[in-house]
């Protein structure tokens, strides 16, 4: 699974709208639309962010393993 679709499934398992993940990223809800969809790329930043939003790993968000593993603590 590429990472795009990857937060779209992970946004809409946890309920949330792209206008809210939007907000959290302090972007606008187009430009995630745009993520989601494959139009742009999701900066490395906004990708840690959303890890630690929905306490899963890198490797779970961006598509490299279909395991869920949680974030790992500091």
């Amino acid at each position: 699974m590429r990472y795009n679709e990857r937060i779209r499934e992970i946004r809409e398992n946890h309920s949330l709208t792209q206008q809210k993940v939007a907000d959290l990223l302090h972007l606008g809800q187009r430009t995630y639309a745009d993520y989601e969809s494959g139009k742009m790329r999701i900066p490395i930043d906004n990708l840690l962010i959303l890890a630690r939003f929905y306490n899963v790993s890198m490797d779970y968000i961006t598509g490299a393993s279909n395991i869920k593993a949680e974030y790992p603590k500091t």
